[in-house]
């Protein structure tokens, strides 16, 4: 139980108390300690899992899951984290919904929440629409348990948005911090998140921004790597530089992959849809334009076959620190010659990183936990403290 005493003391020393009875959005508008505290407390969680001690938090209650986009990973890390928590999960289907017959976010986030504790929302396919709608959700239940209908305010996790990819981003960073042997570690280490080729088009830009908006907070050296035109949100690439600034690190912006890989401890290519395109396909949703959404796509689909030279091959990781750099995805990847023709990464390089990937995707559903946690119990440290003592307890 080294790992909970740890993350423990560490707990002590933070000041994290505005996240109890708060809600997750973006890792921007978090404290460094609040960051810090969902790490830790993510540690926490997973000790007491792996010593088999229950870290149930609720008798009884729901968690409601609103994927508006497909998803593997975080649709079970949801799931998981909720179940370990000790809630129930409904997933919110909207075509069985009254949605289609006119019912109002207002109405429908109160009706889904008489017993629900967490809701967890992905919503990342148009400009301007997820982050917005996650916030009508939680203006709604706020409302409602103000005026008496709800007995409790449920807890939002942002699960993906047009904007960040929180839980990602943070299971990506508790990654690194165990491949690396500490947070103190990361300070100095070249990250390079780059685009790649991909033959499907309209990827969300919310993971490479999540990746700089939550990796230069550490004194890390990230890099931004892109053809031109592919750009990400100009908001986010000020809070990446802004945070480089303030914590010693380095933030730049370049057009070569070759570039980025040179020296990179960490390689992150991974394919996104340029913000500009991403607002004229919302735009173009909005009006139903179906005809303009289908030429959009032959026409990004031809852009993207321009850049099929962005991929990462055994020669770029060559180019890596002693050519050993740690190779991060989101999945599922675009595989060469496997999941399809061409894409973002050569068959040779994945399979020689499965096992790490994995790992890193298995951090999620601890960090959802430890977000939910956080934002449900007024005490985490002491209430982490007296599981740890039924620990103890069992081994004696």
């Amino acid at each position: 139980m080294a790992d909970l005493q740890k993350a423990l003391e560490t707990l002590q020393t933070l000041d994290f108390s505005k996240m109890y009875e708060g809600d997750f959005f973006l890792t921007w508008e978090k404290t460094d300690a609040e960051i810090r505290a969902v790490f830790e407390v993510a540690e926490a969680l997973r000790a007491l899992r792996e010593n088999n001690v229950s870290p149930k938090i609720f008798d009884s209650g729901l968690a409601v899951s609103m994927f508006r986009d497909n998803s593997t990973r975080t649709r079970f890390s949801f799931a998981s984290a909720c179940n370990l928590l000790g809630l129930a999960v409904q997933d919110f289907d909207e075509g069985k919904s009254q949605v289609a017959h006119g019912e109002t976010v207002r109405e429908t986030a109160n009706m889904i929440s008489f017993m629900a504790d967490v809701i967890g929302i992905r919503d990342d396919m148009y400009i301007g629409k997820g982050n917005a709608y996650m916030h009508q959700v939680v203006d709604a239940v706020t409302e409602g348990h103000r005026e008496g209908v709800l007995a409790q305010k449920p807890t939002l996790v942002n699960l993906q948005c047009d904007i960040d990819h929180p839980t990602q981003a943070m299971a990506d960073t508790l990654h690194l911090i165990n491949h690396f042997g500490g947070v103190e570690n990361l300070k100095g280490k070249k990250v390079a998140m780059t685009w790649a080729y991909s033959p499907s088009y309209g990827k969300p830009l919310s993971v490479p921004q999540g990746v700089i908006g939550l990796m230069t907070r550490f004194g890390m050296d990230v890099v931004l790597a892109h053809p031109e035109g592919y750009d990400v949100m100009p908001g986010v690439e000020e809070v990446a530089k802004n945070n480089a600034i303030k914590s010693g690190g380095s933030y730049k912006r370049v057009n070569s992959m070759d570039e980025a890989f040179t020296g990179a401890d960490i390689v992150y290519p991974k394919s996104w849809a340029s913000f500009g395109a991403m607002e004229r396909r919302t735009a173009l949703y909005g009006r139903g334009d179906n005809e303009g959404i289908r030429a959009l796509e032959k026409e990004l689909l031809a852009q993207n076959a321009q850049h099929k030279d962005w991929e990462c091959t055994e020669e770029r990781m060559a180019l890596t620190n002693g050519g050993k750099a740690l190779y991060l995805h989101c999945l599922p990847a675009d595989i060469s010659g496997v999941s399809c023709k061409e894409g973002e990464v050569a068959a040779t390089v994945f399979d020689r990183y499965r096992d790490p990937l994995y790992r890193q995707a298995s951090y999620k559903p601890y960090i959802i936990a430890a977000m939910i946690f956080l934002a449900k119990v007024k005490d985490p440290a002491e209430t982490l403290a007296s599981m740890g003592s039924q620990a103890r307890r069992l081994y004696e």
